[in-house]
């Protein structure tokens, strides 16, 4: 998906740990050109999300992973925060995984129109 000029990204992801996660988070970054991602994984029965910010939307101040994450997040009843580049937050209800994945065009909708 597209907002404007940039890319946004949402997939769950099955990886075994946030290392794996950091590092397809890291690969997303570099291939996104001008955007944001959100992955999420279920990792000892818990959501794990990691958001990617690219480096000229967060280095303006337009896009802060920490806030995209933090919003998706609060979907599957959990937070976390982070830098402006890439962002770690933890949700308690693995059931919401997919819907909150799917908010995060909104999400990102939302901080590139402020």
């Amino acid at each position: 998906m597209t907002i404007g000029e940039a890319r946004v990204v949402a997939a769950r992801v099955e990886v075994s740990d946030a290392d794996s996660m950091r590092s397809i988070a890291d690969r997303l970054r570099d291939q996104l050109g001008s955007g944001a991602g959100v992955l999420g994984s279920i990792l000892k029965g818990k959501v794990t999300f990691i958001a990617v910010v690219t480096d000229d939307l967060a280095s303006s101040g337009v896009l802060k992973a920490g806030d995209i994450v933090r919003d998706v997040a609060k979907l599957a009843g959990g937070s976390g925060g982070g830098k402006p580049h890439m962002a770690q937050a933890g949700g308690r209800d693995p059931e919401k995984i997919d819907g909150a994945l799917a908010a995060t065009e909104k999400i990102v909708k939302v901080y590139l129109e402020t």
